[in-house]
């Protein structure tokens, strides 16, 4: 039987650690297959989906900044990616080209293995309103969570996600994010604050209940400004590194057949890929 091959794609893609990723689900499983990372550029994008069949692939990831492209450019959609509007994650079934999106499966699943009963604890404040929040947003709806709050520097920008999104979805200018946090069960940070030479405080902690959890989907570094403020506060914290890993499940079963499993070796494997870099 043909090699199975699947691909990463987006511009740059060198920084990607999806080859990482399904390369050791891969060779742990003993499947014959290849994933690899391929650099587009966006004029480029269309002609790219034409050629998968015939170039043999399975199927593959979409990162920046060709999501909203291939949700444009598949001929069948999930709902998940029809309500986050973009998609990451490409198959083919009966021929026909799919579009899905696993954010949102990623960023439950990674919160599922580390705060186990989390989404019991609404109200939700989500900071920032770009495609990250939108995928965030979609997974905390699906979960039940029925007070979900958007704050972000541009308060148009929330409200229209306010609008997509519908009940229980409110937006919120940066300024009101201190009362909104007095009540709040989780806070989830989308933005690029606190990332690596960003190291700027999202928002302060301080303010949340003692139940809260407080998760980030900035994994590098693995502990933002605001997880390192949440902990000395004694609050539960979640990394975003599991939501990258968790992410990738669905895919590596579409193309290659086998359910991976998101272990401890796993994610010791891409830390320190992180702190090599």
């Amino acid at each position: 039987m043909a090699e199975q091959k699947a691909f990463v794609t987006g511009h740059p893609i060198a920084h990607s650690r999806s080859p990482k990723i399904h390369g050791h689900w891969l060779s742990k499983y003993g499947i014959d297959g290849s994933y690899e990372a391929i650099d587009v550029r966006p004029g480029d994008f269309a002609a790219f989906l034409k050629s998968l069949r015939e170039d043999g692939y399975r199927g593959g990831n979409v990162t920046i900044p060709h999501k909203e492209a291939a949700f444009a450019g598949v001929a069948r959609r999930d709902h998940a990616a029809d309500e986050i509007g973009a998609v990451n994650t490409l198959w083919f079934e009966d021929g026909v080209l799919w579009g899905g999106n696993t954010d949102g499966y990623g960023f439950a699943a990674n919160l599922d293995e580390h705060a186990p009963g989390w989404a019991k604890n609404g109200p939700a404040v989500v900071l920032g309103a770009g495609g990250a929040s939108r995928a965030v947003i979609h997974a905390l709806k699906e979960r039940g969570i029925k007070d979900i709050r958007i704050v972000n520097r541009t308060l148009a920008r929330a409200e229209e996600l306010g609008r997509h999104f519908g009940a229980g979805v409110s937006a919120h200018g940066a300024g009101a994010v201190g009362e909104l946090l007095a009540d709040a069960g989780l806070l989830v940070n989308t933005t690029a604050l606190g990332m690596h030479g960003n190291e700027t405080l999202a928002v302060d902690p301080a303010g949340l209940p003692g139940h809260a959890i407080v998760t980030d989907i900035v994994y590098v570094p693995l502990e933002t400004p605001l997880l390192a403020a949440a902990r000395a506060r004694g609050l539960k914290t979640v990394d975003g590194l599991g939501m990258l890993l968790h992410q990738a499940v669905p895919g590596f079963e579409r193309w290659f057949g086998r359910r991976p499993e998101v272990t401890p070796q796993l994610r010791r494997i891409i830390v320190a890929d992180i702190e090599a870099h």
